[in-house]
């Protein structure tokens, strides 16, 4: 059951920020379900994550920061952004605050850690 934001979801094992017209997402997000993990889901395109929110995925994500932007989206491009510019940790958040659409997708959060699950399986890495 989708919940409207970060917060509803926070009582959950597992968060997942969601976008159902992904199928990397849709992938992951039924790796969850199938494995009985319990988890929330917080569609970002229709409840944006908040400052805090994005801070708090920033810090607990597994690889370099950049990852988390889009940056061969159309939207990134027709925008004339330079992916040179979103390395930083505030440079991603200030980004993704005001272009939620361009956060990559699926992110997966649990505990202390967060990942990129693309491919979908990647999800796996955070439940051991």
């Amino acid at each position: 059951m989708p919940h409207s934001d970060a917060t509803q979801a926070e009582g959950h094992d597992v968060t997942i920020f969601h976008n159902p017209g992904c199928s990397k997402s849709r992938g992951a997000l039924g790796i969850l379900e199938a494995r009985g993990v319990d988890h929330g889901v917080v569609e970002y395109l229709v409840a944006p994550p908040s400052r805090q929110t994005l801070e708090m995925v920033v810090a607990k994500l597994a690889g370099p920061v950049a990852e988390l932007v889009r940056t061969e989206d159309t939207a990134f491009v027709a925008l004339g952004l330079d992916p040179a510019d979103y390395r930083t940790p505030e440079a991603v958040v200030e980004l993704l605050l005001e272009h939620p659409e361009l956060m990559q997708r699926p992110v997966v959060v649990r505990g202390d850690r967060a990942v990129i699950a693309r491919p979908g399986e990647r999800v796996l890495e955070l439940l051991g």
